[in-house]
């Protein structure tokens, strides 16, 4: 089980966002780069980037700051993000830098061919992320939200090639409410790939209760607020998840 820790820029900040909104930001640190290396000190063996800005502006933003953390820690470690990315030209440039895995959201529903294209470009780089409330998916950081069935997306992008999705509640993302281990695994059963999940994430138990469930597809968990905000001790989290599953 990949304990994910996320690390949220904004302005070259790190920072956390209560449910999507840029309004309500807490900055965490100036230096994104340490950030990155401190949860890497901690056994981190993925690191979650997420270009707020550019998830906005629907453009790379906060790329300086990227490119520090990948030189920072990209040759440790894989690097996954998301935000902004609409086009071939910025996911070779991002994978050029270092970056293992680039994350397509809103892009990849509203615009499935450039999915496809990068897929067949990109093997093997493309995760999606499928942000979803009550089943359903929401697009552009969350403000829309889609007729479309998580379930059947994820299908068709499975059929495209990408190597796994992530799924975020988000009815539940920056809350400290748990972890929706329900609609996470009933999404894995469904898939061949895997499932990494997202939004929640408060506890211990939420570990325990997502290694349980490992086996049917669950690869890894994005940890946000809850190791920032100290309810979650991220090192003893990996180890933990370690034990339960090897």
């Amino acid at each position: 089980m990949l304990l994910i820790p996320a690390i949220d820029l904004k302005d070259g900040h790190c920072v956390r966002l209560k449910q999507g909104d840029m309004d309500q930001s807490t900055i965490f640190s100036d230096d994104p780069a340490a950030m990155a290396r401190s949860w890497v000190d901690k056994g981190a063996r993925r690191l979650h980037l997420v270009d707020l800005n550019g998830a906005f502006a629907g453009k790379p933003k906060n790329e300086l700051a990227i490119k520090r953390i990948l030189a920072e820690v990209g040759n440790e470690i894989d690097v996954q993000l998301g935000g902004g990315i609409r086009d071939l030209d910025t996911i070779e440039r991002y994978l050029d830098a270092g970056l293992r895995y680039v994350i397509i959201g809103t892009a990849a529903v509203k615009n499935p061919g450039f999915l496809q294209d990068a897929c067949t470009a990109f093997g093997g780089h493309i995760i999606v992320g499928l942000d979803a409330k009550d089943g359903k998916v929401a697009t552009d950081g969350w403000s829309k939200l889609t007729g479309h069935e998580v379930v059947d997306l994820a299908r068709k992008f499975q059929e495209y090639g990408v190597e796994s999705i992530i799924y975020t509640d988000i009815g539940r993302d920056g809350m400290l409410s748990g972890i929706n281990i329900e609609a996470t695994v009933k999404l894995a059963q469904a898939l061949t790939i895997p499932v990494i999940a997202s939004g929640g994430l408060s506890n211990m138990a939420d570990i325990e209760a997502l290694c349980e469930v490992e086996s049917e597809g669950v690869q890894g968990v994005i940890c946000g607020r809850s190791i920032y905000s100290g309810d979650l001790d991220f090192a003893a989290a990996q180890e933990r998840a370690d034990e339960l599953n090897g």
